[in-house]
C-alpha cells in the first residue's frame, strides 16, 4: 500500500542510511552508493561529499540524483525520491555537525568529527524531491 505524502515524508524524515544513486554514463549503470543524508518534511534533501568525488562529477553531469530508504521492522516500508539538484555550497561546521549527530550517539559525535577531518573538503548538494514512490508492505512475520 503506498504511503501518503505526510507519511512518506516522516519516514524519509527519520536518519536512515540511504542508497544514492546517480546516473553514471551511457552503457553503465547509475552509481549506487549508502550515505547520510538530512531532510526536514516539506524540504529540501542534503547531503555531504567530496566536491571531486565520483558522485559530485556525476551530479555535475546530470543534474539529478536519487535516494531509497527502507526498513523491514516492524513493517517492511521504504521510501524512494528523485528530484533535481538545487544548488552545492561548502560544507559548513554546523552542518557536518548536525549530520553526525543525526546517525550517531551524542558522545561519538566529537571524536566522529575530528577523525573526519581526513575527508577533506566536502561540500553539501540539496535535492528538491520531485518525484516520489514509497509503499508500506505489512508485516513481515505475516508472510
Amino acid at each position: 500500500m503506498p504511503l501518503s505524502p505526510q507519511e512518506r515524508q516522516e519516514f524519509l524524515a527519520q536518519p536512515h542510511v540511504a542508497a544514492f544513486a546517480v546516473a553514471a554514463g551511457t552503457g553503465r549503470g547509475p552509481l549506487t552508493v549508502p550515505i547520510w543524508y538530512q531532510y526536514s518534511p516539506g524540504g529540501e534533501i542534503w547531503v555531504l561529499t567530496g566536491p571531486e568525488s565520483q558522485k559530485m562529477r556525476y551530479l555535475r553531469e546530470t543534474g539529478r540524483f536519487s535516494l531509497m530508504v527502507q526498513q523491514v521492522e516492524p513493517t517492511v516500508r521504504y521510501v524512494s525520491v528523485e528530484g533535481p539538484v538545487t544548488r552545492t555550497a561548502p560544507m559548513t561546521d554546523e552542518q557536518h555537525r548536525e549530520m553526525a549527530a543525526r546517525y550517531l550517539p551524542a558522545e561519538s559525535v566529537d571524536g566522529y568529527l575530528k577523525a573526519a577531518e581526513a575527508f577533506g573538503e566536502q561540500v553539501a548538494v540539496y535535492l528538491r524531491p520531485e518525484h516520489w514512490l514509497s509503499a508500506d508492505l505489512g508485516d513481515p512475520s505475516a508472510f
